[in-house]
């Protein structure tokens, strides 16, 4: 197993956890998130980041499918599974009132280790099945 795995199986963990600590113990002081909402640069935007879903789906958790690491890298392919009790920050910055529904969401986590830290974290998944699940309009009314 490599040390990028190794890595990345903690943060997993931390993540199903909700364990916030040990969750930025796996990331780089100057490490980056690039997601489908935007960039969280440092490990301050990336607590907010993942607060904000550990907030709105407080009993999500992230399911591995497949996970493989290579030098550096680590990939996984994951669902995220969660219930939607909590006010819910949309990209559009209007928040959604809780809507009770349970999402299940497929993407994918490309990340970078040095030094047994995460410093590069790019994650993949299509925000339309997202919405679509908790009912918010993709396009707009006419």
């Amino acid at each position: 197993m490599t040390e990028a795995r190794r890595v990345r199986d903690r943060y997993l963990a931390a993540f199903n956890d909700h364990d916030i600590s040990a969750l930025l113990a796996t990331f780089s002081p100057t490490g980056v998130v690039v997601r489908p909402e935007g960039t969280a640069e440092g490990p301050e935007e990336f607590a907010s980041h993942i607060a904000e879903y550990w907030a709105a789906f407080p009993d999500c958790r992230l399911v591995v499918w497949e996970a493989f690491g290579a030098g550096e890298t680590a990939v996984e392919e994951v669902s995220f599974a969660g219930t939607h009790t909590a006010p819910y920050l949309l990209p559009s910055g209007e928040v959604l009132a809780p809507t009770g529904r349970t999402v299940y969401v497929r993407g994918c986590n490309v990340s970078t280790v040095e030094d047994g830290l995460v410093i590069s974290m790019r994650l993949y998944y299509d925000q339309l099945e997202l919405f679509s699940q908790l009912g918010v309009p993709c396009l707009p009314s006419t």
